[in-house]
């Protein structure tokens, strides 16, 4: 786990113990982002929880003990880290979004891939409220959680969103493209300007993380690519800005 990782983990909602991270697995497992377990523990209780954890498809990770002793004082070898606000389990989003499009109700998501800065995260969602979207999609690993940070980034968006971390997000975005939507990811290196393309009303945009950009698993489910035109001596734009370009240039 890298430092940035560890500094992101810290500011999450920790719960220790075996039997509090059992009950929220089994009662509220929208609400876990993830579970870290000690490494090399032997102990089956652990290992039954596990198996827990993937059956409520939440993602797992085995640290030391002295980082989960870091988390909090009790924690017999397990600790959840939580969301702010639950997740919506994939089945429930597909069937909202797979109505849309049968009844031609227009539809946009936004599935935002990797972003590991919580002020990033949280400024996406705000833009993705601002600018219609109906729902965002995030991996099941690989970008922070719903973080106080990402909340307070949101200024009040977080709420009001809905969002799903999938399983699967490669299977989710495929049944959603064999579905009828269109998607497309903001890359600075397409040869595609956004100024010149059609938009369909049932769209999925896809950004990538703050400096590896849309990556390859991502990439290849998008129908198209776009870039956003900017000045020569400018780097990128930052996510969630290129973001809310994005979805405004696609409104119009």
């Amino acid at each position: 786990m890298s430092h940035q990782q560890e500094e992101f983990t810290r500011l999450q909602r920790a719960v220790g113990g075996i039997r509090d991270v059992e009950e929220l697995l089994r009662k509220k497992p929208g609400i876990v982002h993830r579970v870290l377990f000690k490494l090399k523990s032997g102990n089956a209780k652990l290992y039954e929880l596990q198996k827990l954890a993937g059956q409520a498809n939440v993602h797992v990770q085995q640290v030391e003990e002295k980082f989960l002793d870091k988390l909090t004082v009790r924690h017999n070898g397990v600790v959840a880290l939580c969301h702010e606000k639950a997740v919506m389990p994939w089945n429930d989003t597909r069937k909202i979004l797979l109505e849309a499009k049968q009844n031609d109700v227009p539809c946009r998501v936004v599935v935002a891939a990797n972003l590991e800065d919580p002020h990033n995260l949280g400024a996406c969602i705000r833009s993705s409220l601002a600018l219609g979207v109906r729902l965002m999609l995030l991996p099941g690993k690989g970008s922070c959680g719903l973080t106080p940070t990402v909340e307070r980034s949101s200024a009040g968006a977080l709420e009001k969103m809905d969002i799903c971390r999938p399983g699967n997000l490669e299977f989710a975005m495929g049944e959603l493209r064999e579905a009828g939507y269109q998607i497309v990811g903001l890359d600075g290196n397409s040869q595609t300007s956004i100024t010149d393309f059609k938009f369909s009303k049932h769209l999925v945009m896809a950004i990538g993380g703050e400096d590896r950009g849309l990556p390859p698993y991502i990439r290849k489910f998008c129908d198209a690519a776009v870039k956003i035109p900017m000045a020569p001596e400018a780097h990128s734009f930052n996510a969630s800005v290129a973001l809310a370009l994005g979805l405004y240039s696609s409104m119009v």
